[in-house]
């Protein structure tokens, strides 16, 4: 399953900016004015996972080949500023608002760093523009719901509303506020009356110049700001968490890879994520932990430890499980 996000917020508060640094490239266009994204612009994050590296390492040792490491990944998609009367059609209104309905969640990005250059339309601040913004996508569910209703045998249950996304907050910061980002969090969390595990401190700034070093520059960088972990990777990690998402691993020599799921899938299920023919010839599922499989170097030592399990349909998969699906013909 793939995860997608939308990114949305009120014209010039970083949007374009943080999905630059997101993808590590420039592949949206970013100007000092509004609708300067005219298009909903889409990148394939991959999600980083530290296991993968550990896992094609342990199976390096027992094979001629390093297999490829396939990261989980997460589908931005970086919509034009919205403006107060969207729903109405104001600026580029329901064009826009239609992109976000196909995502799976909603990612705010609210302005709370300072630059006299940059044109403030509509911003006031964090509290206020999440209520702008949300006030919006609730306005367009409203007319998208009674233009659905005047429809013959209309059904709303199938309706996409913006009500019943899952969402994040970015709060786009400036440079020197880098080191207060958690402090920033709690206070913003409070303040939007939501939990913070939804609330993300970004200097997209600072991800835009990150993206553009080295692995080992980007450490030295970090260092420098009293940190050592990219805000991108802390952003990736809370959309899991706030969407309920885990990943299973696979490793062989064909490839490692970190699959993506719903926390609380059945094993079965989990199979049918990798191919859907797998759902019906479950057999078992073959099941060890990841910290064994590193520390024991690979399937054959743990299987003679009795480190691997095996495990029915029914199992509840769980974070970080190494996997060998077993299936009938």
């Amino acid at each position: 399953m793939g995860l997608k996000i939308g990114i949305v917020g009120l014209p010039n508060v970083g949007k374009s900016t943080l999905f630059n640094a997101l993808l590590k490239k420039q592949m949206a266009y970013v100007a000092n004015f509004p609708f300067a994204t005219i298009e909903p612009n889409i990148g394939i994050v991959p999600v980083p996972d530290e296991r993968l590296g550990a896992l094609q390492r342990v199976i390096s040792l027992q094979s001629t080949a390093t297999p490829p490491q396939v990261p989980a990944t997460v589908e931005f998609v970086d919509i034009a500023g919205l403006i107060e009367g969207a729903s109405k059609g104001e600026g580029l209104g329901n064009k826009f608002l239609n992109h976000i309905r196909q995502t799976d969640a909603i990612c705010f990005v609210l302005r709370a760093f300072s630059d006299p250059d940059i044109i403030k339309q509509g911003v006031k601040d964090p509290k206020s523009d999440l209520e702008i913004l949300r006030l919006e996508l609730d306005l367009a569910d409203e007319d998208m719901e009674q233009k659905h209703l005047a429809k013959k045998n209309a059904d709303t249950e199938s309706l996409q509303y913006f009500r019943k996304k899952p969402f994040l907050v970015v709060l786009n910061i400036d440079e020197e506020q880098v080191t207060r980002s958690q402090e920033l969090e709690a206070s913003y969390a409070k303040e939007l009356g939501i939990n913070i595990d939804q609330v993300v401190a970004v200097c997209a700034k600072v991800e835009a110049e990150l993206s553009e070093l080295s692995s080992e520059e980007q450490k030295e960088y970090l260092k420098t700001l009293g940190t050592d972990t990219s805000a991108l990777d802390k952003l990736i990690q809370k959309a899991f968490k706030t969407l309920g998402l885990i990943t299973f691993l696979t490793a062989g020599e064909k490839e490692v890879r970190a699959w993506t799921i719903n926390e609380g899938i059945s094993a079965q299920d989990a199979a049918g994520v990798i191919h859907t023919d797998f759902m019906a010839k479950f057999i078992k599922a073959d099941v060890c932990n990841f910290e064994d499989f590193v520390e024991h170097k690979g399937w054959k030592n743990c299987r003679e430890l009795g480190k691997v399990r095996s495990e029915g349909r029914d199992y509840i998969m769980k974070d970080g499980d190494v996997v060998e699906f077993r299936i009938g013909n």
